[in-house]
């Protein structure tokens, strides 16, 4: 049956960014289909949540609190999913983020750490994994990009540029790991997440985005977790090196900041 193809029954994923939004629902969809998940962010009372949802699938949840964004914490995350389950086979590099600001207030640190928070923790985390990875002839990375890796707006040049980074990451990635690892990546758009909590609180902004969004509706978690199923299992055996948009059709910035011109 070819929806066996997306099943991942005992294999097991690592999630980061999980307590909440597009990662906690990228770990529910993936125990959905059979794995056991392990969990990592920096609130724990979010990540036991979900553990509690992953199990009532019927799977188990490893949660381990931490920031990847504190590259000491990784080793420490990967050994403790192989000693708890003896394998690792998808990694979901989700955790990462930047607040818009204009460019004269966006400091050099600012602009590094967002390429620290978005590239080099997935770079890292997929690096110490990749041993584990090519154990099983499973082993699959998942990249949380964005939109904004690809088209231009103002007060986007650290958070873009980051995202941007990450998507050609994917592609090398891909490269130096095939055949028996694949790589791809997830341009997300507009997801209703709290992310956008201003956006979602405040109707003209969010109709706004909604009208400048060909599909007219926000994404929503469930939309990209869907896509990362898809490209951690053996339904896309034949897919790597990939940037799938998931972002409802859009080819510009559908929310304007209104910054003016310098």
């Amino acid at each position: 049956m070819l929806v066996d193809r997306f099943r991942l029954t005992d294999r097991v994923a690592v999630v980061t960014g999980a307590g909440r939004g597009i990662g906690a629902a990228c770990a529910r969809a993936l125990a959905e289909f059979g794995a056991d998940v392990v969990l990592t962010a920096r609130t724990e009372s979010q990540l036991r949540e979900v553990a509690a949802a992953v199990e009532r699938l019927g799977r188990r949840a490893l949660v381990v609190p931490g920031d990847v964004s504190d590259l000491s914490t990784i080793p420490a995350l990967v050994d403790a999913t192989v000693a708890e389950f003896g394998r690792l086979d998808v990694v979901v590099n989700n955790a990462g983020g930047s607040m818009p600001q204009p460019f004269l207030d966006t400091s050099v640190k600012a602009f590094e750490g967002a390429f620290h928070f978005n590239v080099t923790t997935a770079f890292a985390l997929t690096q110490a994994a990749t041993p584990h990875l090519l154990e099983h002839g499973h082993g699959a990375v998942v990249n949380i990009s964005s939109v904004m890796g690809r088209v231009r707006d103002r007060g986007f040049a650290a958070y873009g540029t980051a995202k941007a980074a990450l998507a050609h990451l994917t592609r090398l990635l891909a490269a130096d790991l095939a055949p028996r690892v694949r790589v791809n990546a997830i341009a997300v758009g507009s997801v209703a997440t709290s992310a956008l909590e201003l956006v979602l609180t405040n109707d003209a902004l969010r109709t706004e985005m909604v009208d400048k969004t060909p599909l007219k509706r926000l994404g929503e978690p469930e939309d990209i977790a869907l896509a990362a199923l898809y490209l951690a299992s053996d339904a896309a055996g034949f897919v790597t090196g990939k940037v799938w948009e998931v972002d409802g059709g859009i080819e510009a910035a559908n929310l304007g900041l209104g910054l003016p011109d310098l």
